[in-house]
């Protein structure tokens, strides 16, 4: 399978609106996914993520804004006119027609001559190629997944839709076609945009990832940039899990580190990992957006009585524990309520138990900053 001969560039998304009578879907959002590239739309139900996906793919029109794929302005161009695919959730292959119909049937409606050759090396990309002649109802789920991908690219697109797509199969078989996706779409070279509420597959699969939240995009980045460093509060609780501490102000010693107050508790943070603008003289004013400090769940560490002491240091009670075979994840009562998640590597280290009093630890470095409530 040939990579496309010519990229136009980028896809760009530039002010892109959707409202369905007083229903805001999409907000004005602007966006930019390099060409080329395996790019995720993340988020919840009804954040818009499919909306926009359907904008690009010319299945819906856009209230506002435009939609250019290189210089071109498609956001009028009709559907079969762009040189966009989308795959869907539901593969929609034709029953009574063989793999090999089926991944040519677009081809041959348009006359061309070498369908089958182009066919055939599309169900080789996707590993089937031995499966040609068969009809969908002989394959699995994860089969005929691929020949739904297989006719997708097979007429050669620029850019690549992909809605959920491995939302109806299994664990097991949802993370290798994880694999096999993102293996196709490096030896292709075409720009893959997938939407997911999956943040794993997101993270897996893409080299960039956006979040959306209520028709606005939260967070664009790298996935390891999104988790280790979430622009916000909401990014950091649907993007894996997140220890959110509620603060009531700062202190700023001078250097690399502030002080963070939070239940009668001063905690170091790194300067950098502050929001620009942060008051770094007090307490927050009256009205004023709440702000948490952020850990991951991996990133505390139940200290033991002759470990080093931690620049960072709180006591609780452990409440519940839960084995998962290659770690166990606890929760930690602090004294004004709130519960904790550590998760813990089984190495061999001594577990804790529920009822046990500890006291956690975590690395000023690996904690973040959000100025938003929750």
């Amino acid at each position: 399978m040939t990579k496309p001969t010519t990229s136009s560039g980028p896809l760009r998304l530039v002010g892109l609106t959707r409202h369905f009578d007083d229903f805001v879907a999409v907000a004005g959002i602007d966006l930019e996914v390099p060409a080329g590239s395996f790019f995720a739309l993340l988020g919840p139900s009804g954040c818009g993520k499919t909306t926009t996906l359907r904008m690009v793919a010319g299945l819906e029109e856009p209230t506002a804004g435009r939609i250019y794929l290189g210089d071109e302005d498609i956001t009028a161009t009709r559907a079969y006119q762009r040189r966009v695919n989308t795959v869907f959730q539901s593969y929609a292959l034709f029953p009574h027609l063989s793999v090999l119909d089926n991944v040519g049937f677009g081809l041959r409606q348009l006359k061309v001559a070498d369908w089958k050759q182009r066919s055939m090396e599309a169900l080789e990309l996707v590993q089937l190629a031995d499966r040609s002649r068969q009809r969908p109802r002989q394959l699995s789920g994860g089969m005929q997944q691929r020949v739904a991908l297989a006719r997708a690219i097979v007429n050669r697109p620029e850019v690549l839709l992909l809605d959920e797509p491995l939302g109806a199969l299994d664990l097991k078989l949802r993370r290798e076609m994880q694999i096999e996706l993102k293996r196709i779409q490096q030896e292709v070279g075409i720009t893959f945009i997938h939407v997911t509420h999956d943040q794993e597959e997101a993270m897996t699969m893409a080299d960039t990832v956006a979040v959306m939240n209520a028709g606005h995009l939260e967070q664009v980045g790298e996935p390891a940039a999104l988790y280790d460093r979430p622009a916000t509060a909401y990014v950091a609780s649907f993007l894996g899990q997140s220890n959110l501490l509620p603060l009531e102000g700062f202190s700023d010693p001078g250097g690399e580190f502030v002080t963070a107050h939070a239940h009668g508790n001063g905690l170091v943070v790194e300067r950098a990992q502050l929001p620009k603008g942060m008051p770094l003289d007090g307490g927050f004013a009256e009205g004023a957006p709440s702000v948490h400090l952020g850990i991951r769940p991996e990133k505390l560490r139940i200290l033991s009585p002759d470990e080093a002491p931690s620049a960072n240091r709180l006591g609780g009670t452990v409440t519940d524990a839960s084995f998962t075979g290659v770690a166990t994840t606890y929760l930690v009562a602090m004294p004004w309520g709130q519960e904790l998640t550590v998760t813990r590597p089984n190495d061999g280290s001594l577990r804790a138990r529920p009822g046990d009093a500890v006291v956690l630890g975590w690395d000023p470095h690996q904690s973040f900053v959000v100025s938003e409530a929750l």
